[in-house]
Protein backbone atom coordinates (compact mmCIF):
# COMPACT_ATOMS: atom_id res chain seq x y z
CA UNK A 1 0.00 0.00 0.00
CA UNK A 2 1.72 3.32 -0.79
CA UNK A 3 2.39 5.68 2.34
CA UNK A 4 2.09 9.11 1.93
CA UNK A 5 5.59 10.97 2.45
CA UNK A 6 4.16 13.70 5.42
CA UNK A 7 7.90 14.94 5.91
CA UNK A 8 8.46 15.32 2.00
CA UNK A 9 4.86 16.91 1.57
CA UNK A 10 5.57 19.39 4.73
CA UNK A 11 9.33 20.77 2.83
CA UNK A 12 7.53 21.04 -0.57
CA UNK A 13 5.26 23.50 1.60
CA UNK A 14 7.38 24.65 3.84
CA UNK A 15 5.44 24.04 7.05
CA UNK A 16 6.71 22.64 10.41
CA UNK A 17 5.40 20.65 12.72
CA UNK A 18 3.53 19.51 15.08
CA UNK A 19 0.73 19.20 13.66
CA UNK A 20 -2.86 18.47 15.12
CA UNK A 21 -6.19 17.20 13.84
CA UNK A 22 -7.60 20.99 14.87
CA UNK A 23 -8.62 23.84 13.23
CA UNK A 24 -5.45 25.75 13.33
CA UNK A 25 -3.39 23.07 12.01
CA UNK A 26 -5.56 22.50 8.95
CA UNK A 27 -6.11 26.36 8.15
CA UNK A 28 -1.63 26.31 8.33
CA UNK A 29 -1.45 23.20 5.93
CA UNK A 30 -4.24 24.66 3.52
CA UNK A 31 -2.65 28.24 3.02
CA UNK A 32 0.74 26.85 2.49
CA UNK A 33 -0.16 24.34 0.01
CA UNK A 34 -2.04 26.72 -2.46
CA UNK A 35 1.08 28.79 -1.87
CA UNK A 36 3.66 26.34 -2.64
CA UNK A 37 1.68 24.21 -4.87
CA UNK A 38 0.12 26.25 -8.01
CA UNK A 39 -2.71 24.67 -9.53
CA UNK A 40 -2.22 23.64 -13.31
CA UNK A 41 -3.89 22.18 -15.85
CA UNK A 42 -0.81 21.33 -18.01
CA UNK A 43 -1.09 17.63 -18.61
CA UNK A 44 -4.68 17.89 -20.05
CA UNK A 45 -3.70 20.62 -22.46
CA UNK A 46 -0.67 18.45 -23.58
CA UNK A 47 -2.74 15.36 -24.00
CA UNK A 48 -1.13 13.80 -21.36
CA UNK A 49 -2.94 11.12 -18.69
CA UNK A 50 -3.55 12.85 -15.17
CA UNK A 51 -3.53 9.54 -12.56
CA UNK A 52 -4.42 9.97 -9.25
CA UNK A 53 -3.10 7.07 -7.43
CA UNK A 54 -1.08 8.81 -4.37
CA UNK A 55 2.11 7.43 -5.74
CA UNK A 56 2.10 9.47 -9.00
CA UNK A 57 0.35 12.11 -7.10
CA UNK A 58 3.18 12.72 -5.02
CA UNK A 59 5.68 12.24 -7.93
CA UNK A 60 4.02 15.52 -9.89
CA UNK A 61 3.63 17.94 -6.96
CA UNK A 62 5.92 16.71 -4.27
CA UNK A 63 9.04 16.09 -6.16
CA UNK A 64 8.52 17.44 -9.75
CA UNK A 65 7.95 21.33 -9.21
CA UNK A 66 5.02 20.86 -10.78
CA UNK A 67 1.29 21.48 -9.74
CA UNK A 68 -2.15 20.24 -10.02
CA UNK A 69 -5.82 20.71 -10.78
CA UNK A 70 -8.66 19.71 -8.10
CA UNK A 71 -8.34 15.81 -8.38
CA UNK A 72 -4.85 15.38 -7.90
CA UNK A 73 -4.74 18.85 -4.72
CA UNK A 74 -7.43 17.49 -3.31
CA UNK A 75 -6.36 13.68 -3.38
CA UNK A 76 -2.93 15.15 -1.63
CA UNK A 77 -4.81 17.06 0.54
CA UNK A 78 -6.99 14.51 1.96
CA UNK A 79 -4.04 12.21 2.29
CA UNK A 80 -2.15 15.12 4.09
CA UNK A 81 -5.32 15.32 6.40
CA UNK A 82 -5.87 11.70 7.00
CA UNK A 83 -1.76 11.61 8.04
CA UNK A 84 -2.48 14.20 11.01
CA UNK A 85 -5.40 12.07 12.29
CA UNK A 86 -8.65 14.21 10.65
CA UNK A 87 -11.85 12.20 9.92
CA UNK A 88 -11.96 13.61 5.51
CA UNK A 89 -14.78 12.79 3.26
CA UNK A 90 -13.98 13.35 -0.68
CA UNK A 91 -16.75 15.24 -2.49
CA UNK A 92 -18.39 15.71 -5.80
CA UNK A 93 -18.68 19.30 -7.03
CA UNK A 94 -20.61 20.11 -9.97
CA UNK A 95 -18.68 23.47 -11.26
CA UNK A 96 -20.72 26.77 -11.68
CA UNK A 97 -17.96 29.61 -12.40
CA UNK A 98 -18.26 29.98 -16.17
CA UNK A 99 -22.18 28.83 -16.64
CA UNK A 100 -24.99 30.92 -16.82
CA UNK A 101 -27.71 31.16 -13.47
CA UNK A 102 -30.29 29.17 -15.12
CA UNK A 103 -28.64 26.37 -17.05
CA UNK A 104 -28.97 23.11 -15.87
CA UNK A 105 -26.27 21.32 -13.53
CA UNK A 106 -23.32 19.66 -15.32
CA UNK A 107 -21.69 16.51 -14.75
CA UNK A 108 -19.49 16.14 -11.07
CA UNK A 109 -16.39 17.57 -12.19
CA UNK A 110 -14.69 18.69 -9.41
CA UNK A 111 -13.56 17.13 -6.25
CA UNK A 112 -13.83 18.63 -2.62
CA UNK A 113 -13.42 17.44 0.70
CA UNK A 114 -15.41 17.67 4.10
CA UNK A 115 -13.18 17.51 7.49
CA UNK A 116 -14.50 17.65 10.39
CA UNK A 117 -12.78 18.84 13.65
CA UNK A 118 -13.45 19.46 17.16
CA UNK A 119 -14.23 22.49 16.36
CA UNK A 120 -17.04 21.60 13.73
CA UNK A 121 -17.60 20.19 9.65
CA UNK A 122 -15.52 22.15 7.34
CA UNK A 123 -14.73 22.59 3.87
CA UNK A 124 -11.62 22.14 2.66
CA UNK A 125 -10.46 22.87 -0.97
CA UNK A 126 -6.82 23.79 -2.52
CA UNK A 127 -7.99 22.78 -5.70
CA UNK A 128 -10.79 25.10 -7.24
CA UNK A 129 -8.43 26.81 -9.93
CA UNK A 130 -10.97 29.70 -10.99
CA UNK A 131 -10.85 30.67 -6.90
CA UNK A 132 -8.89 29.31 -4.83
CA UNK A 133 -9.59 29.37 -1.07
CA UNK A 134 -6.87 30.00 1.21
CA UNK A 135 -8.26 28.10 3.83
CA UNK A 136 -11.13 26.05 5.14
CA UNK A 137 -14.74 27.31 5.30
CA UNK A 138 -17.16 26.44 8.21
CA UNK A 139 -19.75 24.27 6.81
CA UNK A 140 -22.83 26.30 7.58
CA UNK A 141 -25.01 28.17 5.44
CA UNK A 142 -26.07 31.57 5.03
CA UNK A 143 -22.79 32.82 6.84
CA UNK A 144 -20.47 35.13 4.91
CA UNK A 145 -16.66 34.03 5.97
CA UNK A 146 -14.11 36.64 5.17
CA UNK A 147 -11.00 35.11 4.61
CA UNK A 148 -7.50 36.57 4.07
CA UNK A 149 -7.99 36.89 0.21
CA UNK A 150 -11.76 36.67 -0.17
CA UNK A 151 -15.40 36.70 1.00
CA UNK A 152 -17.18 33.29 0.25
CA UNK A 153 -20.96 32.29 1.40
CA UNK A 154 -22.76 29.05 1.70
CA UNK A 155 -26.65 28.73 0.90
CA UNK A 156 -28.70 25.28 0.27
CA UNK A 157 -30.93 25.00 -2.34
CA UNK A 158 -32.69 22.51 -4.72
CA UNK A 159 -30.94 19.71 -2.56
CA UNK A 160 -27.25 21.04 -2.84
CA UNK A 161 -24.90 23.47 -1.44
CA UNK A 162 -23.84 26.35 -3.14
CA UNK A 163 -20.39 27.76 -2.51
CA UNK A 164 -20.16 31.23 -4.00
CA UNK A 165 -17.41 34.06 -4.02
CA UNK A 166 -17.65 38.11 -3.72
CA UNK A 167 -16.31 39.38 -6.81
CA UNK A 168 -16.37 43.40 -8.03
CA UNK A 169 -19.49 42.56 -9.53
CA UNK A 170 -21.22 40.48 -6.73
CA UNK A 171 -21.60 37.45 -5.64
CA UNK A 172 -20.30 34.27 -8.20
CA UNK A 173 -21.30 31.15 -7.63
CA UNK A 174 -18.23 29.03 -7.46
CA UNK A 175 -19.90 24.99 -7.41
CA UNK A 176 -22.77 23.25 -6.44
CA UNK A 177 -22.53 19.95 -3.98
CA UNK A 178 -23.84 17.32 -1.56
CA UNK A 179 -22.66 15.70 1.22
CA UNK A 180 -22.47 12.13 -0.19
CA UNK A 181 -19.29 10.21 -0.15
CA UNK A 182 -17.60 9.92 -3.29
CA UNK A 183 -15.18 6.76 -3.46
CA UNK A 184 -11.89 6.45 -5.63
CA UNK A 185 -13.89 5.41 -8.91
CA UNK A 186 -16.37 8.41 -8.79
CA UNK A 187 -13.07 10.81 -8.83
CA UNK A 188 -11.52 8.75 -11.42
CA UNK A 189 -14.37 8.95 -13.53
CA UNK A 190 -14.65 13.06 -13.57
CA UNK A 191 -11.19 13.18 -14.00
CA UNK A 192 -11.34 11.49 -17.33
CA UNK A 193 -14.16 13.48 -17.92
CA UNK A 194 -12.29 16.90 -16.71
CA UNK A 195 -8.82 15.75 -18.44
CA UNK A 196 -10.02 14.77 -22.00
CA UNK A 197 -13.55 16.06 -22.58
CA UNK A 198 -13.31 19.06 -25.09
CA UNK A 199 -16.68 20.67 -23.51
CA UNK A 200 -13.74 21.02 -20.14
CA UNK A 201 -11.91 23.88 -20.58
CA UNK A 202 -8.27 22.44 -19.75
CA UNK A 203 -7.61 20.65 -22.97
CA UNK A 204 -8.03 23.97 -25.10
CA UNK A 205 -6.43 26.23 -22.77
CA UNK A 206 -3.58 26.60 -20.37
CA UNK A 207 -4.79 27.41 -16.73
CA UNK A 208 -2.65 27.99 -13.38
CA UNK A 209 -3.54 29.65 -10.40
CA UNK A 210 -1.42 30.56 -7.22
CA UNK A 211 -2.76 32.27 -3.92
CA UNK A 212 -0.08 33.92 -2.42
CA UNK A 213 -0.15 36.33 1.20
CA UNK A 214 -2.18 39.27 -0.67
CA UNK A 215 -2.11 38.23 -4.12
CA UNK A 216 -3.90 35.82 -6.49
CA UNK A 217 -1.62 35.21 -9.47
CA UNK A 218 -3.29 34.01 -12.60
CA UNK A 219 -2.12 32.73 -16.19
CA UNK A 220 -4.70 31.76 -18.77
CA UNK A 221 -2.85 30.66 -21.89
CA UNK A 222 -0.75 33.86 -22.60
CA UNK A 223 -2.42 36.64 -20.08
CA UNK A 224 -1.21 37.44 -16.41
CA UNK A 225 -3.57 38.40 -13.89
CA UNK A 226 -2.86 39.46 -10.54
CA UNK A 227 -5.79 39.95 -8.39
CA UNK A 228 -6.36 41.36 -4.53
CA UNK A 229 -9.11 40.08 -2.45
CA UNK A 230 -12.11 38.95 -3.97
CA UNK A 231 -11.37 39.32 -7.18
CA UNK A 232 -10.10 42.98 -7.57
CA UNK A 233 -7.83 42.72 -10.79
CA UNK A 234 -4.71 44.81 -10.17
CA UNK A 235 -2.52 44.47 -12.96
CA UNK A 236 -2.89 42.04 -16.16
CA UNK A 237 -0.07 42.05 -18.70
CA UNK A 238 -0.28 39.88 -22.12
CA UNK A 239 2.78 37.90 -22.43
CA UNK A 240 4.45 38.93 -25.61
CA UNK A 241 7.39 36.38 -25.87
CA UNK A 242 8.31 32.95 -24.95
CA UNK A 243 11.14 34.77 -22.68
CA UNK A 244 8.15 36.40 -20.66
CA UNK A 245 6.42 33.43 -20.17
CA UNK A 246 9.18 31.24 -19.22
CA UNK A 247 9.91 34.06 -16.78
CA UNK A 248 6.26 34.04 -14.98
CA UNK A 249 6.63 29.95 -14.93
CA UNK A 250 9.23 30.10 -13.49
CA UNK A 251 9.53 33.53 -11.19
CA UNK A 252 5.50 33.66 -9.89
CA UNK A 253 4.32 29.68 -10.37
CA UNK A 254 7.40 28.63 -9.23
CA UNK A 255 6.83 25.15 -11.96
CA UNK A 256 8.76 23.48 -14.39
CA UNK A 257 6.63 22.20 -17.22
CA UNK A 258 7.11 18.56 -19.48
CA UNK A 259 7.45 20.78 -22.34
CA UNK A 260 9.75 23.53 -23.05
CA UNK A 261 8.31 26.90 -21.77
CA UNK A 262 9.13 28.16 -25.31
CA UNK A 263 7.40 25.41 -27.54
CA UNK A 264 4.25 25.14 -25.19
CA UNK A 265 4.05 29.12 -25.98
CA UNK A 266 4.14 29.06 -29.37
CA UNK A 267 0.93 26.51 -28.83
CA UNK A 268 -1.51 28.82 -26.55
CA UNK A 269 -4.10 30.76 -28.64
CA UNK A 270 -4.16 28.24 -31.57
CA UNK A 271 -6.39 25.74 -32.74
CA UNK A 272 -4.28 23.26 -32.75
CA UNK A 273 -2.72 22.09 -29.64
Amino acid sequence: MTRLRLDSYLARIGVRGPLRADLASVAALHAAHVNAIPFEGGDPLLRRPVRLDLDSVQAKLVDDRRGGYCFEQNTLFKAVLEAIGCKVTGLGGRVRWMSPPDSPLGPREHMLLKVDLPEGAFLADVGFGACLLDMPLRLESGLEQRTGMGTFRLTEADGYYWLAARQPGGWRTMYAFTLEPQIASDFELGNWYTSTSPLTPFTSMLIMERLAPGARYKLIDRTFITEGRDGAVTSQTDLDSAEAFAGVLDEVFNVTLPVPAGELFQRLGTRDR
